[in-house]
């Protein structure tokens, strides 16, 4: 793992085409070495990406901004890829938001368990989500061109931890079932 620097990407983007990426909004690559440290080699990275235009802050807590973005994408990627809808639908969905919050609160306990502390709350990830607008998730995207998805790493990894720290995870149990079967179904017709 030394040879690891964290690195949080928020931009959210749209392929095209192969080789074309859309940018739908954000600029911020947030970095950290994982023991906290200000190394040279992140320093060195941040200023890279800042002199190509880009806002990339070295954190010396960068998991506990991994997790915060989990929070948000173990969530709102599958309840987009099943219910067809982009973030700020599914953030703004009345019909959702309790499997959105319960299902956030359950990611949130899974991070407690290992130590980590995510400051910013459910609800403000929430409204920034809902500020992103009608951009289709990464796993929307991936089902609607008929490729794999990230279900495993974003949810199932998730569960997993949850199984084996002894955290109940009932919704995100649920959410990562029902993407593994809607994309076996979409892979198999393809």
């Amino acid at each position: 793992m030394r040879n690891v620097i964290g690195c949080v990407v928020y931009p959210a983007t749209s392929l095209i085409a192969p080789g074309v990426i859309k940018h739908v909004e954000g600029e911020r690559f947030s970095l950290g070495e994982l023991d906290g440290s200000r190394t040279e080699r992140v320093l060195m990275l941040s200023r890279v990406l800042a002199g190509a235009g880009f806002k990339a802050p070295v954190q010396t807590r960068i998991r506990q901004e991994l997790w915060l973005k989990l929070i948000g994408n173990a969530v709102f990627n599958p309840i987009s890829a099943l219910t067809h809808s982009t973030l700020g639908e599914v953030a703004t969905s009345e019909l959702v938001s309790g499997v959105v919050r319960s299902a956030m609160e359950e990611v949130d306990a899974v991070a407690r368990r290992i130590g980590i502390e995510v400051e910013l709350s459910i609800d403000h990830r929430i409204r920034g989500a809902a500020r992103v607008g009608a951009h289709k998730t990464s796993m929307l995207q991936d089902l609607e061109a008929g490729r794999p998805t990230e279900i495993d790493p974003m949810v199932g990894s998730v569960v997993e931890l949850g199984d084996r720290l002894g955290v109940e995870v009932p919704h995100l149990r649920t959410l990562y079932a029902s993407v593994k079967q809607l994309e076996k179904t979409v892979l198999s017709a393809g």
